[in-house]
């Protein structure tokens, strides 16, 4: 499939699972995720870029010193960000675009943050590397997501979930964001699994240039 194909086809997806995204979310949050929106969004400092943004979940997990750019393939999600925004009284920058092509200059932003959606985004690489990209040196990724478990067993369910998931919404069970982030050149400054290894999140930073 071409990638202007497949880029239509993600964003006809998302913008469908748009009407019904906060009460999926909501249930996952209660059983798996638990509090791991404002441990990532609690960490965010200076100017933030916050990567598939959907409808605006973290908004109100943000400390209120920060300045938040918010960026989604769907523009159904960030119609409904942009409503949460307005409703917490909250100056946010909404944008339209591609988590592979982020619409920004270089060394712009002192954090990225992603939740639950690197899972979803076809090429992993490519999406930290333009994180990385718009990262200032010293800065700050925050990821949380759900990845491949620890447990044998639980992975053979998240490969068979995997058969009727990427097809329909490209959504991956099998994958672990940290060996990019590593392989992008970030340091690891925490990080944490749970629910069976099935949640990771984590911090890193980019180093300062020599």
């Amino acid at each position: 499939m071409a990638a202007e194909d497949r880029a239509t086809r993600w964003q006809r997806h998302w913008d469908k699972q748009s009407r019904t995204y906060d009460k999926v979310m909501g249930f996952w949050e209660r059983r798996l995720f638990g509090d791991s929106r404002e441990w990532i969004c609690s960490q965010a400092s200076g100017q933030v870029l916050e990567v598939a943004v959907g409808t605006g979940l973290n908004l109100p997990c943000y400390p209120g010193d920060v300045t938040v750019t918010g960026i989604d393939l769907s523009e159904q999600m960030l119609a409904i960000a942009g409503d949460r925004a307005a409703g917490l009284g909250r100056d946010v920058d909404l944008r339209h675009g591609n988590a592979h092509e982020l619409p920004f200059d270089d060394d712009v932003f002192d954090t990225v943050v992603c939740t639950f959606s690197l899972c979803a985004i076809p090429d992993v690489e490519r999406a930290v590397s333009e994180m990385r990209r718009v990262l200032r040196p010293g800065g700050r990724l925050l990821l949380a997501d759900h990845v491949a478990s620890s447990s044998r067993l639980a992975r053979g369910v998240q490969r068979g979930l995997e058969l009727v998931t990427i097809p329909i919404g490209g959504e991956n069970f099998l994958r672990r964001p940290i060996n990019q982030v590593r392989a992008a050149g970030f340091e690891i400054e925490r990080s944490e699994r749970f629910k069976l290894g099935l949640v990771e999140r984590l911090v890193a930073r980019l180093p300062e240039r020599g």
